[in-house]
């Protein structure tokens, strides 16, 4: 069993546990808190977002419109019956079961049964039993394409058009969920950071008041420490403010089943493994790799450009309404019910019926103007299609020099807060010892403090910012995981 395939089947299982728990409406305060990982973040909007849920279904309309464009294409089976009596007199009986069969080409071939009796049938009607086997062909509009073969090609570019919005739509829901949802690791981390401060704070302050009680300490320490910790108090609550308010934004990207809101817990927290892994420090994939793919495998620009497929095949059949309509018919006819009985070869000498048809617009102003619309239509396509793939390439160029730079930061940051932190262990051991002062103490602390806040930004936003190169690449909707390089 390889390592991949372990740590899918361990997210499954941690997400089916969470999923489960939110279905059957149990509380966190029963079961303490709960890790929310970025990978079951994700699986939840796969499996419960109503978005996602509307894109799948217009995949599914799209499929089902193909469906209904194939009908054009199927035979059909008709039949008339026309019977007429009067003074116990038969004026007329007619019968006249057909089968059409559409083809690809525009060609329809036919086929069909008449028995007629009476004393006052039309004069154009054989009486008694007979059949026919005919063709209908167009011989100039209809020809190259009719509108059931456009209708059809449309719809199947429509679905794969869908298919891509889909995608484009998954892509742009998971980089919003993802933004969110590394704020709230975000805030999270930076609170936990101020809630430790506060316990230290707190142990020191209470120290520092025996000591000061005893007479070891001036009693002006005291409200040295007791302004620190009030300080790191505020900040603990406006920290856990913001954490609280990020945890209900991320709620809004969670559903459960039968599309039931997700109750938000503030014991819900995010996990501590990307501290580990370290994805900043892996190599990513050069710039010009990552262009040539998002301009051939972006969804919207493949939107844009299935959608140039479709209008240019609603082109080709407005060019059609230029040409004249001209349908050429024949039957061949026999007595009795077997068409074919005593057929020589000769189809145009004995037993036969033909037509031809013709009509065409003097002045083609309807089907100029269609025409003229389509054309019009693609020309704004390709518009689009240039304009968002200038977009998608400065986008790309954008985040790509952002989390380049945010990797370079982290590692410069990650010195400067170990030396910011041994700058406060040595200020510490000097105020141990009687050496240093609770004021310059303080300050190497709020210095430390900062550095690490800086660099929890840091890490986080460069989160933020390989998701958006993802995103911007086009590839959220085809991933598993959102930033994983």
């Amino acid at each position: 069993m390889t390592i991949a395939l372990t740590l899918k089947r361990i997210i499954l299982a941690m997400f089916l546990l969470f999923t489960c728990i939110i279905s059957r409406g149990q509380t966190m305060d029963s079961i303490g808190p709960m890790m929310l990982s970025e990978a079951q973040f994700l699986a939840i909007i796969r499996n419960y977002h109503p978005y996602l849920q509307q894109a799948k279904l217009n995949v599914d309309m799209a499929k089902a419109a193909v469906l209904e464009s194939r009908g054009s294409f199927d035979p059909i089976l008709q039949t008339s019956f026309d019977r007429k009596t009067f003074d116990e007199k038969l004026y007329y009986s007619y019968f006249n079961p057909e089968v059409v069969i559409p083809t690809w080409y525009g060609i329809e071939i036919y086929g069909g049964l008449e028995n007629i009796l009476g004393e006052r049938t039309n004069i154009e009607r054989t009486l008694g039993k007979s059949s026919y086997l005919g063709l209908s062909i167009p011989v100039a509009r209809d020809l190259v394409l009719d509108k059931r073969r456009a209708i059809l090609k449309q719809a199947k570019a429509i679905q794969q058009q869908t298919m891509a919005e889909q995608v484009n739509t998954i892509n742009d829901l998971l980089y919003d969920a993802l933004a969110a949802y590394w704020n709230w690791v975000r805030e999270y981390q930076i609170y936990m950071v101020i809630k430790n401060a506060v316990t230290l704070n707190t142990a020191r302050y209470r120290l520092i008041s025996i000591e000061a009680q005893q007479g070891s300490r001036p009693s002006i320490d005291t409200v040295e420490a007791l302004t620190q910790l009030q300080q790191f108090q505020f900040m603990e609550s406006e920290s856990l403010l913001k954490f609280q308010n990020a945890g209900l934004i991320l709620s809004d990207y969670l559903w459960v089943k039968e599309n039931e809101r997700f109750t938000w817990n503030i014991k819900i927290i995010p996990d501590t493994v990307w501290l580990q892994q370290k994805d900043w420090e892996k190599p990513i994939p050069p710039l010009e790799d990552i262009l040539t793919r998002a301009s051939l495998e972006h969804p919207k620009l493949k939107s844009y450009l299935l959608k140039n497929d479709w209008l240019e095949i609603e082109k080709k059949l407005k060019f059609q309404s230029l040409l004249p309509k001209a349908d050429l018919k024949y039957n061949l006819l026999n007595s009795g019910y077997n068409v074919f009985n005593k057929v020589d070869g000769a189809f145009l000498e004995n037993n036969y019926k033909i037509g031809f048809n013709f009509q065409m617009p003097i002045l083609l102003r309807q089907g100029r103007g269609a025409y003229q619309q389509t054309n019009i239509k693609i020309r704004q396509t390709e518009l689009q299609i240039d304009q968002s793939r200038l977009e998608i390439e400065n986008k790309l160029r954008a985040y790509y020099n952002e989390v380049f730079t945010l990797s370079r930061q982290i590692d410069l940051y990650e010195s400067t807060y170990q030396n910011y932190q041994k700058l406060f262990n040595g200020e510490d051991l000097r105020f141990r010892m009687g050496e240093s002062t609770l004021f310059l103490l303080n300050a190497r602390e709020n210095k430390a403090l900062d550095a690490l806040q800086k660099l929890l930004e840091l890490k986080t936003k460069w989160y933020k910012s390989y998701a958006a190169l993802t995103w911007s690449e086009g590839r959220l909707g085809l991933t598993q995981t959102g930033n994983n390089p």
